[in-house]
């Protein structure tokens, strides 16, 4: 995974659909070259339990599938229903890590597949800025929510995330560390609604 995304600068960019649109994201390098694509998987996680409307609510449990621009899967998503678990997964299924709630909206663990403690995702109370921190609590990357004016926000899945890491970071936090902006926003931000 760290080739793909061994760029310091990364954005994370979701195209403008309306407030039901199922997740889909785009990661693009510093120059703006599309990397990854994700968009929701059918399976929608493995949780049994649904909504009313899959991928609206932050609560829904769904999973997206990243891969390369040519189609080759590079990750899985997977967020359970609520906000307090969410894994990454390779294609082949294999946890790579997860995101579990310590406080929610305002602070997430990152273990390894091992069940290790390697970081954490601090929340700012906006909910626009992400400090992602390594187990010793140095700060590995800086993920920022960028405010695209309220029709947008309200109206649309458009969210664009700024991700800067602060390199170097040791794999599997560096890839945990890039997929905070998706976590984050199919935990927080892809409702709509104001909080």
């Amino acid at each position: 995974m760290s080739e793909v995304f061994s760029s310091p600068v990364l954005k994370v960019e979701q195209p403008r659909r309306g407030p039901f649109a199922k997740s889909r994201y785009k990661v693009l390098d510093g120059d703006g070259t599309v990397i990854a694509i994700a968009g929701q998987t059918n399976d929608e996680g493995r949780s049994e339990m649904r909504g009313l409307f899959p991928g609206k609510s932050n609560l829904d449990a769904r999973a997206v599938l990243v891969a390369t621009p040519d189609g080759e899967p590079l990750l899985i998503v997977d967020k359970q229903n609520g906000r307090e678990y969410t894994e990454i997964l390779r294609p082949d299924g294999d946890r790579i890590g997860s995101f579990v709630t310590e406080r929610v909206g305002r602070r997430y663990v990152i273990y390894d597949d091992d069940g290790a403690l390697i970081g954490a995702v601090d929340v700012d109370v906006p909910r626009n800025n992400f400090e992602v921190k390594d187990a010793d609590g140095g700060k590995v990357a800086h993920v920022r929510k960028k405010w695209a004016g309220l029709a947008t926000h309200l109206l649309t899945t458009a969210d664009k995330y700024d991700v800067e890491i602060s390199d170097p970071v040791r794999e599997p936090l560096r890839t945990m560390a890039v997929m905070t902006a998706i976590v984050m926003d199919m935990n927080l931000h892809e409702a709509k609604e104001i909080t």
